[in-house]
């Protein structure tokens, strides 16, 4: 059965995304174009459908685009593995316990800051305030509650 032949609109219904999510896609490599016709409007095939959702899916899963980038060209290499697949789900896995470390911490700080704060009293004497103003102060002095290379 031969792929049908859809145009630019289409494809991005058919995907879930915007056409110039879909132009942006092309531009970067994610997507290619089946070709175009007399008109010089592009012509997709539905594959480009598929590669829409699975882009789509992997971004659902914290993979960037970048990352998807890389994953497509290990599903295109016949010599490619799922080891190598399954590397950079580990490495996404790494990252993303790395942001929900400092996530935690930022609330922790946050939750002890709003539970020494009265709800009464005058914005001068706000203790969140004062913590954020001294919490700069520190970090000038190399101190802070953020990985190095985050924050101010």
């Amino acid at each position: 059965m031969e792929d049908e032949v859809l145009n630019i609109g289409e494809v991005a219904r058919r995907g879930g995304v915007s056409v110039e999510t879909l132009r942006y896609y092309e531009r970067e490599g994610l997507v290619e174009v089946a070709g175009r016709n007399a008109n010089g409007y592009r012509r997709y095939g539905d594959d480009a459908v598929r590669q829409i959702r699975f882009i789509k899916h992997a971004q659902e899963v914290g993979f960037t685009l970048k990352d998807i980038k890389e994953l497509l060209s290990l599903k295109a290499d016949p010599g490619a593995s799922c080891c190598d697949v399954r590397g950079r789900a580990e490495e996404k896995i790494r990252e993303m316990e790395a942001k929900i470390a400092v996530l935690e911490r930022m609330r922790s700080i946050l939750a002890d800051w709003a539970a020494a704060c009265p709800d009464t009293g005058p914005v001068s004497r706000c203790p969140i305030l004062d913590a954020l103003e001294n919490e700069m102060d520190e970090r000038r002095g190399g101190m802070s509650c953020l990985p190095p290379g985050r924050g101010a």
